[in-house]
């Protein structure tokens, strides 16, 4: 499947089934999420795998949007392993860690896509609160979770996931 036609057909899966994502399925989506560009090549991005009954568990305590994914990686950066921008005059203290995450997360969610294994993005948690409840050290940030697994017989795309504003609203010339 060409990649454009790959995003305009993935939708949040909201609906999984019990089945485990298969290691080898696994392994290729963690490959992408590792190989991603960031800033300077500093890599500070971070997966934490919630699949056991343990960690599925605990997930339910720091979020309701866990729709009960067979597993859930953890997206997170180090926060001693970002680059800094020392010339932004609007945001002083910015560093690249949440955008090295992000660009991680959604390259393993079309990876995923790509080998027929639904997602969901989540962000619907306090992140002090899944530090704590997992256990992470201080210098990891949690900026999302991705919620991986097989579609039950409830799945479907939302209603509003094909509308798309016209492409004039977020193209411009300087």
């Amino acid at each position: 499947m060409e990649f454009l036609e790959l995003a305009k057909n993935r939708y949040s899966e909201r609906f999984f089934d019990s089945r485990p994502v298969e290691q080898e399925k696994l392994d290729k989506i963690l490959e992408a999420g590792r190989t991603v560009p960031t800033a300077c090549n500093y890599q500070p991005q971070k997966f934490y795998l919630i699949r056991s009954e343990e960690g599925l568990a605990k997930l339910k305590t720091v979020t309701h949007f866990h729709y009960n994914v067979p597993l859930m990686i953890l997206v997170c950066y180090d926060v001693r392993e970002v680059w800094m921008n020392p010339g932004d005059q609007y945001y002083r203290n910015y560093n690249s860690g949440e955008q090295d995450a992000s660009i991680a997360a959604a390259t393993m969610m079309y990876e995923a896509e790509e080998l027929g294994v639904h997602t969901i993005w989540v962000r619907g948690f306090d992140s002090k609160t899944v530090v704590d409840t997992f256990g992470l050290p201080n210098h990891m940030i949690p900026v999302m979770m991705l919620g991986l697994g097989y579609p039950n017989d409830r799945a479907k795309a939302n209603a509003w996931h094909y509308e798309r504003k016209p492409i004039e609203d977020f193209v411009f010339d300087l």
